[in-house]
């Protein structure tokens, strides 16, 4: 009474953990028993692998069938269970042979009539098997997700019909291919649409280079919104390294939609009604976030005050270290989350503080109160601070028109390829990560005694001086220069301003 396995995948964030799925056929009472610290979805596959097989005309033995996920202290989550525990209990039926189901790793689940429908995780699940020196069976839509692994086989069947045709040398499935990488212009609102806001709008473009952090205070209608919509423009496209990164992430949240690797800077404008795990990840499945899924990318949080006090608090971390951290009583979850943040806010609550005639009869306590809502520690994070102010009905229509997203972007690309030669491929992605080590090294002795009288004036943080250098950098970089001079640290403090209500 032999056992027959198969292999698959349980997730640890984007890590594949493996689990081997082993099935006993026994003499006993008919029973269908699972066991191995399944969910409520992997319990139920059960009766989704015995209406599958039903569909093929086949039925279980009158025997006793035990399917046990191995290792046994994992919680295993998910539906991708069922075409593994199909596979493996077929094997253990004589109907596939069992040395070459264990060749193969497999996720998918099934529908009542035997068709492989999608799931989340087949990138990083054949990331693993390739590792494992395995072979991969998944369903037919995700075929070409599959393939990005490299030199790994993959078997992408529309049903377990197919698949079995397959195994028995009835009917090959053909081995899918990648799809084609995005080309063409970079697609999105265009930068000249916006009239005025030159200092908006170099905010913007140093945020871009060196991927800082943007806080945007302005009453309604001011253009933050749309000047934030208008940043993904200017990024550059993610390197091969972040691509696959990215695309992880995508892959376990289910979202890489046709199997395409993301390329471009994700970019996430969640509703300020967003809750704490919807931001930063978590609920039952221990879910990617707002955060993870706009790593290497922007998130973009408007009327930021209105978001809840502990999800914005719970930002501060990843915002430093890149990575969010969700704790379950059976594991830590961690997932990437180096993410640009932009941030819009009114002055207050009306929006309109400062104005004479439009304030409401609460000003200036409503503007004092409004800004409450965010936290020192909070502001302290972000790089750039500006305003923005309404431009009069004679400007906006009579303005001309200003640079285009391409030729902004363009300046843009230069300062990052700047900064992708200083650093080095091993080193930081961008100058919002760079170490104060070496920007001190980087600094004019002009520059730096502007600085310290700065930060000891303004009384910065010891984070705020050390963004603030980065900032410097960053413009330095835009200009092309190899040193930061007292120029570039001038502008970045300027940018460095407090939130505080008008006088």
């Amino acid at each position: 009474m032999s056992i027959a396995r198969i292999a698959t995948f349980a997730f640890a964030g984007i890590d594949p953990v493996p689990v081997e799925v082993q099935v006993q056929v026994a003499p006993g009472l008919p029973a269908f028993i699972l066991v191995g610290l399944p969910d409520k979805a992997v319990a139920e596959s059960r009766e989704r692998v015995r209406a599958a097989l039903t569909g093929l005309g086949l039925s279980l033995p009158p025997k006793r069938v035990l399917v046990n996920l191995a290792p046994a202290d994992i919680l295993k989550e998910g539906s991708h269970f069922d075409l593994p525990i199909a596979l493996a209990l077929l094997a253990a039926m004589d109907i596939v042979p069992r040395e070459e189901a264990a060749g193969y790793a497999a996720l998918g689940e099934l529908s009542l009539d035997g068709a492989i429908m999608p799931v989340a995780g087949v990138l990083p699940a054949a990331l693993g098997a390739s590792a494992r020196g395995l072979g991969l069976v998944c369903p037919a839509a995700q075929g070409g997700e599959a393939a990005w692994a490299g030199r790994i086989e993959v078997l992408a069947a529309p049903d377990i019909g197919a698949l079995l045709n397959h195994f028995r040398g009835v009917q090959l499935l053909a081995p899918p291919q990648p799809p084609p990488l995005a080309t063409g212009p970079r697609s999105g609102p265009c930068l000249s649409d916006v009239k005025g806001q030159e200092s908006a709008k170099r905010a913007i473009e140093v945020a871009a280079a060196g991927g800082h952090n943007l806080l945007m205070i302005g009453p309604p209608g001011a253009g933050k919104s749309m000047l934030a919509a208008r940043l993904p423009a200017l990024l550059p496209d993610l390197t091969p390294a972040e691509a696959l990164e990215v695309s992880l992430v995508h892959s376990v949240a289910g979202m890489l939609e046709g199997g395409r690797l993301v390329t471009r800077p994700p970019f996430r404008d969640p509703h300020h009604s967003a809750s704490m795990p919807a931001l930063v990840g978590g609920g039952a499945r221990a879910r990617p976030g707002e955060i993870s899924l706009a790593h290497r990318g922007v998130l973009f949080l408007d009327e930021w005050p209105e978001f809840p006090r502990p999800a914005l608090e719970a930002l501060r971390q990843p915002m430093e270290t890149g990575r969010t951290v969700i704790s379950r009583v059976h594991a830590h979850v961690a997932y990437p989350a180096r993410f640009q943040c932009i941030a819009a806010m009114n002055p207050c609550r009306c929006g309109y503080l400062g104005e004479a005639g439009r304030e409401c009869g609460r000003a200036p306590r409503c503007g004092e109160d409004y800004r409450n809502r965010l936290s020192g520690p909070l502001l302290d994070r972000m790089d750039l601070t500006i305003e923005v102010r309404p431009i009069p009905p004679a400007e906006l229509t009579r303005a001309p028109a200003g640079e285009t997203s391409a030729t902004v972007a363009l300046r843009v690309q230069a300062a990052r390829d700047a900064q992708r030669a200083r650093w080095g491929e091993a080193g930081p992605a961008s100058n919002a990560e760079a170490p104060i080590q070496d920007l001190q090294k980087l600094l004019e002795p002009e520059a730096e005694q502007l600085m310290e009288t700065a930060a000891t004036r303004l009384a910065l943080s010891s984070r705020a001086h050390v963004r603030t250098l980065r900032v410097a950098r960053t413009i330095a970089d835009l200009a092309g220069s190899g040193a930061i001079r007292r120029m570039h640290v001038a502008e970045a403090l300027a940018f460095r301003q407090r939130v505080r209500a008008p006088a």
